[in-house]
């Protein structure tokens, strides 16, 4: 008789797969949790225990570390060595294993948790049987997804009891993705307490990342590339988790606007609006009210802003949707943390009301990011680094003769940190505006040369340049761009410092009676 040995954490779905798998003709091994819920349900399984003759020992670190369980899953029924072994040490073949693992990242992720809990929490047999199954996916079929139940009994019901060996080879890539993955969590975890030991490195010998795909895109950022999205299994609010409420599929392209929408958004402890096209924010406002923050986001540069992304970190209201809806602004995705569903009708009233993606992220996300990883590819290899979220807040030394007023410095800091979600190199011109907001008013980002970035952001501005103020995200190599700017009737700046030329900038801006800030920080983003 064929054997199938099942012992899920998840017990999802495990009676309807067991009694699949006995109509099949499959007697059942079974551990604890999972025999009882068996049992209950009318199933006969036999206790590994009782199969191996060996008890379970040490809370349960040992019961199926045996060798009739890892010889069933392993031998190999095409050498008759393997064969003969099983016959002369009372080992039965066993056809299937069904096991899904302790819940490590729950547990590491609650509240109040200590270290024990942590580390009881590891699973050590669960993780061996899968391997040893999958190694020999040829005889054994290895299940660790309830999703995947349904499919396999269909398959094996199909083929004679038997599933194929495209579908057994399926299985056995998806176990090994499934240990793999709980290990990364585990080697995340103890790295995570390492680096807190004095003199350790932040960054590892050795990282581990894991990721389970949520579904196919479109495409890429071109037709001709193909694209998927995944998530980290972080149970925070986010964006790869968020609900969609409406609209047409998300796109790669989307996905990535709206995370840069939404990172603007979170720096904020004011009510913002962030509007966002091709990964650089087009227009961003703080005001008193999320209607007066789109407007004020939407005047800086309405006619980038058409078909762009608009994220926020309040709730999404049905004021600032007509706001969206009577300015005409076509908007291809909306992001916030919550949203009130009266909203939906707003928006069919625009002609596109019916293909924006609405984004409802079940509240505000984590935004002490500063210690989380950022991953780049490149050839041979990839890079890491922290999130660009320094420790210490940026410095404010005036380096000019004349200082700046409460106002310039209010507005000045409203455009440090725009700047740094702007591409490099980035000039961020903005204004104070009535009622306490702020808004910027010229945008000129991704430039080859700093100059260039400030003729776009004074042309963006026009009119507006004059009484505003500037900040770049590096320092100033030459006076050129400073005074591009304070010929437009920008009045004070803020930048990092540090050029040999600093000498030279700001006697540029002394000379044009502006006022200058160092911060000693710089915010590149390439």
């Amino acid at each position: 008789m064929r054997r199938a040995l099942l012992s899920v954490t998840d017990k999802e779905g495990i009676v309807e797969f067991a009694r699949g798998l006995r109509e099949l003709g499959f007697s059942l091994l079974s551990t604890g949790g999972t025999r009882k819920v068996l049992l209950q349900a009318g199933i006969e399984a036999t206790e590994v225990a009782d199969y191996t003759g060996s008890p379970e020992m040490m809370d349960g670190r040992l019961k199926t570390l045996h060798p009739k369980v890892h010889g069933g899953l392993l031998a190999r029924r095409d050498v008759p060595a393997h064969v003969d072994a099983m016959t002369t040490h009372g080992i039965d073949a066993i056809d299937v294993l069904c096991v899904n693992l302790y819940r490590f990242r729950e547990t590491a992720r609650k509240a109040g948790a200590t270290r024990e809990d942590v580390v009881e929490n590891i699973d050590i047999g669960g993780p061996a049987m899968i391997r040893s199954a999958a190694k020999n996916h040829a005889s054994v079929a290895v299940v660790v997804d309830p999703d995947d139940y349904s499919k396999v009994l269909q398959a094996m019901r199909d083929h004679g009891g038997t599933a194929p060996p495209e579908v057994l080879r399926k299985l056995a890539a998806k176990a090994f993705a499934h240990t793999a993955s709980y290990d990364s969590a585990i080697a995340q975890w103890f790295d995570c307490e390492r680096r807190t030991q004095p003199g350790e490195s932040f960054f590892p010998a050795h990282v581990a990342f894991a990721g389970e795909k949520l579904q196919d895109l479109r495409y890429g950022e071109n037709p001709h590339q193909q694209a998927s999205v995944y998530t980290i299994g972080d149970p925070s609010p986010g964006l790869v988790d968020a609900r969609m409420l409406s609209g047409k599929e998300l796109s790669y392209n989307n996905i990535l606007d709206a995370d840069a929408a939404l990172a603007l958004a979170l720096e904020f402890d004011r009510p913002s609006c962030v509007l966002v096209k091709h990964n650089n924010p087009c227009g961003a406002a703080i005001a008193e009210t999320l209607p007066r923050a789109f407007e004020l986001a939407l005047a800086s540069d309405p006619v980038s802003a058409f078909g762009g992304i608009f994220a926020t970190n309040r709730r999404f209201d049905v004021p600032t949707a007509e706001a969206i809806v009577a300015s005409g602004t076509f908007l291809e995705v909306i992001v916030a943390p919550t949203v009130d569903p009266a909203v939906l009708a707003v928006l069919q009233r625009a002609k596109w009301g019916g293909s924006v993606r609405v984004l409802e992220l079940g509240g505000l996300p984590d935004t002490g990011a500063r210690n989380r990883f950022v991953a780049r590819q490149v050839s041979g290899g990839f890079l890491l680094q922290t999130a660009d979220s320094p420790a210490e807040a940026p410095r404010r030394d005036v380096a000019t003769k004349r200082v700046p007023t409460d106002a310039e410095q209010q507005a000045l800091a409203f455009a440090w940190r725009v700047c740094k979600h702007v591409k490099s190199n980035a000039i961020v011109l903005a204004d104070a505006v009535d009622g306490g907001g702020f808004a910027t008013v010229g945008v000129g980002a991704g430039q080859m040369s700093r100059v260039d970035a400030a003729k776009i952001a004074v042309d963006k501005a026009g009119v507006r340049a004059k009484g505003a103020v500037v900040a770049s995200d590096a320092f100033f190599p030459f006076a050129d761009g400073l005074l591009v700017c304070a010929d437009a009737g920008v009045v004070a700046a803020i930048q990092p410092g540090g050029s040999k030329r600093d000498a030279e900038v700001v006697a540029a801006a002394d000379a044009k009676n502006m006022t200058m800030v160092l911060t000693g920080q710089r915010h590149f983003r390439h």
